[in-house]
């Protein structure tokens, strides 16, 4: 059966170096993923764009694309209707504290400075993109999610989890030590959020089943996607990255694309209309 909602990741899979929706992963001009988006909209395929970016920018770009949907900050909130309505998922944030934001929490507690100060030279804020996010602390640098859990659980913050969002490129701006391997995006964030949960509560809105969608994406984060849709593909650049095959193979219902980034993502679209 065809898909009648393709969700998708942004950075790393629709759209390429840069954040380039017209260059392929070697930067040479490819008119292939605006191919498939066009396909895509002829098909009458809904497309929802999902992203650990902050809402306001994914509504931007879900405009740019003619999206029918934005889920951000890694599924902290979902949105419709041009981005005029939305709703949040708490996850696990402790209901003592009420309203707050999860970065006002976090604020208070002094967790992300700890955090950093246990790892120099290994992480660090990501600056600037992380100054406007509200339910996520947004670092880089290079640290195993699995021990920051668990010296998290050591402190009483347990309701919270790092979750890996992919590589960049390292710059010299970065105050990182030197590493053979680039830095990675992280989200520390409540538990209980995720994209996966996102997106079934979406489809739950929409009337729809797991088997009516699809999900595209390319990092450890996007393969919280496959439960919620019938099924997942992950471009060829994200299965490349260390550790992901044996991640992959606890996923039944995942493929891999033969391209990279937005060329994967223009064969994800088409296979699947």
């Amino acid at each position: 059966m065809a898909a009648r909602i393709v969700y998708t990741d942004l950075d790393g899979t629709m759209v390429g170096p840069r954040g380039s929706f017209w260059h392929s992963a070697g930067r040479e001009l490819t008119d292939g993923p605006a191919g498939a988006l066009l396909d895509l909209h002829r098909a009458g395929a809904a497309l929802v764009l999902v992203s650990g970016r902050t809402y306001e920018q994914v509504v931007e770009a879900a405009r740019i694309f003619a999206a029918d949907g934005a889920i951000a900050e890694l599924g902290a909130t979902i949105g419709w209707g041009s981005g005029r309505n939305t709703h949040r998922l708490r996850g696990e944030l402790p209901e003592e504290y009420g309203d707050r934001t999860p970065m006002a929490v976090m604020a208070q507690l002094g967790v992300v400075e700890e955090l950093i100060a246990a790892h120099p030279g290994r992480l660090e804020w990501h600056d600037p993109w992380h100054a406007t996010h509200d339910t996520d602390a947004l670092l880089r640098g290079r640290v195993d999610p699995l021990s920051v859990d668990a010296w998290l659980a050591e402190r009483g913050a347990g309701w919270l989890t790092l979750k890996d969002n992919g590589a960049i490129p390292a710059t010299s701006r970065f105050g990182l030590d030197d590493d053979p391997l680039p830095p990675r995006v992280y989200h520390l964030m409540p538990r209980g959020i995720s994209k996966g949960a996102a997106i079934a509560w979406d489809l739950e809105r929409r009337g729809l089943s797991p088997t009516d969608a699809i999900a595209i994406g390319d990092s450890v984060s996007d393969l919280d996607m496959a439960p919620a849709v019938g099924k997942l593909w992950i471009t060829a650049n994200g299965a490349a990255v260390d550790g992901m095959t044996a991640l992959m193979a606890a996923v039944p219902n995942v493929t891999v694309t033969d391209g990279a980034m937005g060329e994967g993502w223009a064969q994800a679209v088409r296979a699947s209309l």
